[in-house]
């Protein structure tokens, strides 16, 4: 009752555009402060920690859908001008190893899913087996929070630790890794800049317009991501074709990180700590074990493609697409390689991981032998 009166006093003492703007000014004194001291993704990290303490304590944080899709059309639109076609046939001739870090994303967030199940099967016994089995496996698979819930849903899982486990995993990841790039010295290895540098009216206005109707194409086909996935692929055609238009500027990317990271801080919530404190405590203990694990393979990979580790490793870090190449691009870290990287493993993890499911645990058990006369 008293949580009901809550949410009503809320609803009336703050409307949600006066919560939306209360929101962004929280997140750019946030900004400040990580200006001052030299964070790595300043107008990422800084929301993302202040937004995630505040809605944690109850704070009315909100994040506009409008706001978080415009972020993701920058983002998508200045990362498609890194690729022209010097920058396609590198990516094109990592295919193999884009191949391997597709396999190593299924069979490492199978691995992480078993090893949830073996450490909460017993402790939630109120939780059917199959659908605790559901829970654990898109708990642990490396995709979109939003994807992966949907999915589990189908299956009969408990949605809510699915969706904690994936938004907690992002917020790991998203903060860990740029800390351990910049403490390691391991940034401005940009080898391929992008081709366009200069900012032009005319030519944002059309690039602007252009990515836009890509996205909407691609939102009318349901695909997953329209608002990044749309605009990358268009902005990728004109680079490819020498027509790159206008460089996107500064100033729009920044703001672009900053809605980006709002929108995953209001994703918690006061209740959001008392959602199985020991699951969520799996969840973060088993993300560094993963980000630990694909440091390695990045590496190993790095050694097979001569590219750079640093680049590899935000390239198979288990992070979503907008984060990590915002990393990439923040940190000149390889920006298309990691692009591609994450790019190609949503798709396939999207399309595969359904059916793996399907495959692994809905096979019908064999039928017992007759008894011999």
């Amino acid at each position: 009752m008293r949580a009901i009166l809550f949410r009503l006093v809320v609803s009336v003492s703050f409307p949600f555009l006066v919560r939306v703007l209360a929101t962004l000014l929280l997140a750019l004194a946030a900004t400040g402060v990580c200006l001052a001291l030299r964070t790595p993704l300043p107008w990422m990290i800084g929301p993302l920690l202040a937004v995630s303490a505040a809605s944690i304590m109850g704070a009315p944080t909100a994040s506009a859908a409008v706001l978080r899709n415009m972020g993701q059309w920058v983002i998508g639109t200045a990362l498609g001008l890194y690729f022209t076609p010097e920058v396609v046939a590198l990516v094109a001739g990592v295919w193999w190893a884009i191949v391997l870090a597709i396999l190593w994303a299924l069979a490492l967030g199978w691995g992480f899913g078993r090893w949830l199940h073996r450490r909460h099967a017993a402790q939630m016994p109120q939780v059917p087996a199959q659908s605790m089995r559901a829970t654990t496996y898109f708990s642990g698979a490396i995709g979109g929070a939003s994807e992966m819930t949907l999915l589990a849903e189908a299956t009969g899982a408990r949605t809510d630790l699915v969706a904690a486990a994936h938004s907690l995993r992002l917020v790991v990841v998203t903060v860990a890794i740029p800390f351990a790039m910049q403490w390691s010295g391991l940034h401005g290895l940009e080898i391929n800049p992008p081709g366009v540098r200069e900012v032009s009216a005319g030519g944002l206005a059309l690039l602007a317009l252009a990515t836009g109707a890509g996205a909407l194409a691609m939102r009318a086909l349901r695909r997953t991501n329209p608002w990044f996935i749309g605009p990358l692929l268009v902005a990728m055609g004109f680079t490819i074709a020498g027509q790159p238009l206008s460089a996107v500027p500064t100033w729009l990317s920044n703001a672009a990180q900053l809605v980006i990271a709002i929108s995953l801080g209001v994703r918690f919530s006061r209740e959001f700590l008392h959602t199985a404190p020991r699951w969520l405590a799996s969840v973060a203990l088993g993300t560094l074990g993963m980000i630990v694990l694909c440091g390695a393979f990045g590496w190993l990979l790095a050694w097979g493609t001569g590219l750079h580790p640093a680049t590899l490793i935000l390239g198979t870090s288990p992070g979503g697409i907008a984060e990590m190449s915002i990393t990439a691009k923040v940190l000149q870290l390889g920006v298309p390689v990691v692009t591609a990287f994450q790019v190609c493993r949503l798709v396939a993890v999207l399309i595969i991981v359904g059916p793996m499911y399907g495959w692994l645990y809905r096979r019908p058990a064999p039928a017992e032998e007759a008894p011999r006369p």
